[in-house]
């Protein structure tokens, strides 16, 4: 056990969450999938032809845009999944959470409409072949992890890092402080717990009960924590060579990784002085 770790109300270890890459991707999908409405007297405009799932998305956001695609009564298909025969590992336990592939799939194919078991199916198929591969599998056991632990690392670098550099640093992190035997501390993880997307993560918040609070439970969470692409596969299986045990975004396009808890405390500052220069002035 690693006994020197700092506590826990003075430890950011993350960037802070992915707020607006996320809020970005719901706009760009949700575009995607709209359904244009219908004017009397007008010809019926064209409907979307396929369903964009972006990367990192969570499966409860994956459900709405089925619904919405589909144009189906909203919780329609995640009531559908206790119905569903989705081809998921054993270690997943029938969520199929990480395994909703992040990509294009056409919303009618053969002539034939597609349904939340055809897209969700087709959403695991293609995770399938993806992660089972010989590269995946081989990088899984390469690092001594199976392939279900690659994909959960995987989601909290996807939720976590903005570029591919970044991502493989991400990922040395966690292996590094798995193998010390400190907590994770994500954010996202425990944004992950609260349903939520935020860029701050309150000492109220790490406290929370949860199996995904990873400031309070060792190890990784019980589940992926969302979709991850193929960058962030690839980091989880080959990450970066470095000692980092911290990083933080000071500001976009700067994310400062360090194993040395003073400075990580001085990039958390300069953090923080940044986020008071852009958050909005209270009126009135």
């Amino acid at each position: 056990m690693y006994l020197n770790t700092p506590p826990r109300s003075t430890i950011r270890l993350t960037r802070r969450g992915r707020m607006a890459l996320i809020a970005a991707g719901a706009v760009v999908a949700g575009t995607a999938v709209a359904v244009p409405l219908l004017v009397m007297g007008e010809e019926e405009a064209a409907r979307p032809t396929s369903l964009v799932i972006p990367e990192g998305w969570r499966a409860s956001q994956v459900y709405t845009a089925v619904d919405k695609a589909l144009a189906l009564p909203s919780g329609t298909t995640k009531k559908s999944l206790d119905k569903l025969d989705l081809k998921l590992p054993n270690d997943a336990d029938g969520n199929p959470e990480g395994y909703l592939f992040p990509a294009t799939y056409p919303l009618e194919k053969n002539g034939k409409k597609a349904t939340p078991d055809s897209l969700l199916s087709a959403m695991v198929d293609t995770a399938n072949q993806k992660f089972s591969g010989a590269p995946i599998a081989a990088g899984a056991q390469r690092n001594a992890m199976n392939v279900y632990q690659a994909v959960t690392i995987a989601s909290i670098v996807q939720a976590e890092a903005a570029t591919r550099t970044d991502m493989a640093k991400v990922a040395r992190v966690i292996f590094n402080r798995l193998e010390r035997g400190m907590p994770l501390q994500m954010d996202s993880t425990v944004n992950y717990a609260l349903k939520r997307s935020t860029l701050r993560t309150t000492e109220a918040d790490t406290r929370i009960e949860s199996p995904y609070n990873s400031y309070q439970r060792m190890g990784l969470p019980p589940t992926p924590i969302g979709s991850p692409g193929d960058e962030a596969m690839h980091a989880a299986i080959s990450p970066a060579a470095g000692d980092w045990l911290y990083f933080v975004t000071v500001k976009a396009g700067d994310t400062r990784f360090t194993a040395d808890y003073t400075e990580h405390q001085r990039n958390v500052a300069e953090f923080n002085a940044q986020q008071k220069k852009t958050s909005p002035k209270p009126t009135g």
